[in-house]
């Protein structure tokens, strides 16, 4: 027997009788302070989603839920290589194929919380 004889409902199948209905008998009492779900389970609301940009930002912190101005931190990203690679390639090999990694708007920016260090996310050039 499968479980769409059930119901006539083959999209949402009903479930197959317990044991108890199954052979005729009647089910125990449940133990005391036994109390039965009668709700659905709820969902966990997400963190938001922080869009971030090149300066630090007053944000709420997903992680501590205070209201903080981000701390931010420069790296090096895709252009500054990219361009080092391509000056290099042009000849400039004595030194000068580093000067992309020194010029902040050649980096990527990244954003952390001050009070508890959770990064925040970054900020791609």
């Amino acid at each position: 027997m499968n479980a769409e004889a059930y119901s006539g409902n083959s999209k949402y199948p009903a479930a197959p009788p317990s044991y108890f209905e199954a052979t005729g008998q009647q089910a125990p009492p449940p133990p005391p302070g036994f109390k039965p779900v009668t709700s659905q389970p709820q969902a966990v609301p997400l963190a938001p989603i922080v869009h971030v940009g090149p300066e630090p930002l007053i944000a709420t912190c997903p992680n501590c839920g205070l209201n903080i101005e981000t701390v931010t931190r420069t790296e090096p990203g895709l252009i500054a290589y990219l361009s080092g690679v391509l000056i290099f390639l042009f000849g400039f090999w004595c030194g000068c194929c580093l000067i992309p990694c020194c010029i902040d708007s050649c980096m990527d920016v990244h954003h952390s919380c001050p009070n508890c260090k959770a990064y925040i996310g970054r900020y791609r050039r």
